[in-house]
């Protein structure tokens, strides 16, 4: 079972903040962290010359230090230490991998913004970047797990999200459903029919999913959840079935059983990570 011992959540001074510091502490009592870095990257490049002069006797840093303290003091309530770092960088991402990599960072919370005004700290450069596990929060996120769906390709790489699941399940009685997409080959297509083999290719997979479950050997019990879809469109398929769902949070590891370099991000993964489906998305490293 992994650790989380300190924890990095991404503020940027927008009213998704108080979403991401509540949840934080909801998590932060789960998982029995031991400190939180709240870090803020002032951007004084983007500051337009028209204020500059009213800005000139303003320590930025100060007035936004004290802005954070105030907000985390407010609602953040689980007893454990914190600290509010504030900064100056030209790029948010590196300051972040900065203070993950200085304060040996076990879990990155950023605020998921995508096809919403402004992009948010959320990116795909971010995702590549850091050592440590990710989790996007959408502004509708809420801090309760009572359902995780873990997503696999049934590869001995994906076997790390259970380590996830894992920490967050002790003591708990948070459920879990294994979540894969398979697809029917589409090589004997022209002698084979579709039709005629889905029945063996869902039996197939059927097995192997339990024969994987057998090989975790999991405390918990999982139930497993699979979707007929494509290879090329399994995040697709994850996306617009957990929308359906109840699910409180998506577990995904970095990347499967397809990926060849071991600094790569998997495409399912990185699909899923520059999207908003409205769940909470846990990409774990």
């Amino acid at each position: 079972m992994k650790n989380y011992k300190n924890i990095l959540v991404a503020l940027d001074l927008s009213d998704l903040d108080e979403i991401l510091i509540k949840y934080a502490s909801f998590l932060c009592e789960r998982l029995k962290a031991e400190k939180v870095y709240f870090v803020h990257n002032i951007k004084k490049y983007e500051i337009s010359e028209l204020f500059e002069e009213q800005l000139k006797d303003v320590n930025l840093d100060q007035v936004i230090g004290d802005e954070l303290n105030e907000k985390v003091q407010e609602h953040f309530k689980a007893a454990i230490d914190w600290e509010v770092l504030i900064s100056e960088d030209p790029y948010s991402e590196s300051l972040i991998k900065y203070v993950v990599d200085k304060y040996a960072i076990q879990l990155a919370i950023v605020g998921n913004k995508k096809h919403e005004k402004g992009t948010g700290l959320v990116s795909g450069k971010l995702l590549r970047l850091l050592r440590c596990d990710i989790l996007a929060l959408p502004r509708i996120a809420q801090p309760d797990i009572e359902l995780i769906w873990a997503g696999t390709d049934l590869s001995p790489e994906s076997r790390k999200v259970f380590n996830v699941t894992k920490a967050l399940q002790e003591h708990d009685g948070t459920s879990l459903k294994l979540v894969h997409v398979y697809s029917v080959p589409v090589q004997f297509s022209p002698y084979v029919s579709a039709e005629s083999m889905a029945p063996k290719v869902e039996k197939h997979v059927k097995e192997k999913i339990e024969k994987y479950i057998r090989k975790i050997n999991y405390s918990e019990s999982i139930e497993p959840l699979y979707f007929l879809g494509r290879e090329s469109g399994a995040a697709q398929k994850i996306i617009a079935n957990i929308k359906k769902s109840n699910a409180d949070l998506l577990v995904v590891a970095d990347k499967g059983g397809n990926t060849f370099s071991p600094f790569a991000v998997g495409s399912v993964t990185e699909e899923l990570f520059n999207a908003n489906f409205g769940v909470p998305l846990w990409v774990t490293k």
